[in-house]
Formats: C-alpha cells, structure tokens, sequence
C-alpha cells in the first residue's frame, strides 16, 4: 500500500440540497475525483475548466503550414515554385497570426 500524502481525513454533513448543487457542480468541472474537486473548492475558491479548442485550431493550421512548406521545398528542388502555392503559404500564416491574436486577447493575465 502507497504512503498517502494526505493524512488529515475532512468529514461534513451536507442537507438534500447541497448535496444536490454539489453534485451538479462537481459533474460541470469535469474533474475525475470529488476528492480532488472539493479540495479546489475549499482552498482556491472556485474550478474552472479551460476550453483549449483554439489551440487545436492552430495546431491544424500549423500541420497545413507545414504540409504546404514540404510541398513547396520539394518544388523548389525541382526549380520551379508557383505563385499561387505562395500565396496559399501567405494566407495560412495571416490564419495562424489571426488565430494567435484571438487567443491572446482572451487571456487576461497576458499584457500586450
């Protein structure tokens, strides 16, 4: 048996309603343990859940951006690299920078 961490056990006595409005906010976090979510409550005040789905986004661009290079050096190995293939490139990375804008701005501990 592993040696817990945490050796002070916390009981309390909840009503049908807490008890209600705990469970439903323990199922909104997310979170895998109540242990570990009533922790976050009692010493931090409030849990969050942070939606990273503009970083996924900009992975994709990234993945395209990368595709498109590889792309254009094996043209250019051959000496011949075509406008719209660079224009393509230019419109992805004005994406990227859009994208990485968006994301800078929601973040309200990051001064620009």
């Amino acid at each position: 048996m592993s040696k817990r961490t945490r050796i002070h056990p916390v009981q309390f006595y909840l009503n049908d309603d807490e008890q209600y409005i705990l469970e439903e906010k323990y199922r909104l976090s997310r979170m895998k343990s109540k242990s570990a979510f009533l922790r976050k409550m009692i010493l931090y005040g409030f849990v969050y859940e942070v939606d990273y789905s503009h970083i996924r986004k900009m992975n994709t661009l990234l993945g395209n951006i990368s595709s498109n290079l590889n792309l254009t050096h094996r043209i250019n190995s051959s000496n011949t690299v075509y406008q719209k293939d660079l224009d393509d490139i230019k419109e992805l990375m004005e994406k990227i920078w859009q994208l990485q804008k968006s994301m800078v701005s929601k973040q309200p501990l990051i001064k620009q």
